[in-house]
């Protein structure tokens, strides 16, 4: 939802206004194994998810080597798992598109460059998470070319902490 701001003024500015909640919660302890559901994770401030591959200082695996700020925990929308479902044909579970958190209401492809939080955690949104083509081989399906356009987002922890499944996660606005 878009609320305007200064509806007296001549120039009007836009603000996004949304909460959303956190559905599925899942860490990758490395790149080709199944991600493992959990209840709650813990954020940390500069360095990423505690147990998960991309943890710096703790990599394992693909991709691994390479730590960047914005890959530190992604988020994936619930309801691109209904669109996939409905306009291709596809059944998508909440671990196999291999992103941390899934969340619902929460509009990411508008969110690069935002800060929000995320249960306990502040969070700043780096870029979108296009997907790789080895997700094909680790699913089995073909869901690349669907997925293309309905990416998820790599966001910064700028201020850690619990995220729980059932969380709020709204505009720092």
């Amino acid at each position: 939802m878009l609320d305007t701001i200064g509806a007296g003024s001549a120039q009007k500015t836009a603000q996004l206004g949304w909460t959303g909640a956190v559905r599925f919660l899942h860490l990758a302890p490395r790149a080709f194994l199944p991600m493992r559901a959990a209840e709650t994770i813990t954020l940390v401030a500069g360095k990423g998810i505690e147990g998960d591959r991309y943890m710096i200082g703790n990599e394992e695996g693909f991709y691994s080597h390479k730590p960047e700020e914005g890959r530190q925990v992604t988020l994936f929308e619930l309801e691109t798992l209904v669109a996939l479902k409905r306009d291709a044909g596809i059944e998508l579970g909440p671990q196999e598109h291999r992103r941390n958190v899934t969340v619902e209401g929460v509009p990411l492809n508008h969110l690069v460059g935002r800060r929000f939080w995320l249960g306990e955690a502040l969070l700043e949104a780096t870029r979108l998470s296009v997907p790789c083509r080895h997700i094909e081989e680790i699913t089995g399906k073909a869901i690349f070319d669907p997925l293309i356009n309905r990416s998820g987002l790599n966001c910064k922890i700028l201020q850690g902490g619990i995220v729980k499944v059932g969380d709020t996660v709204r505009n720092a606005a």
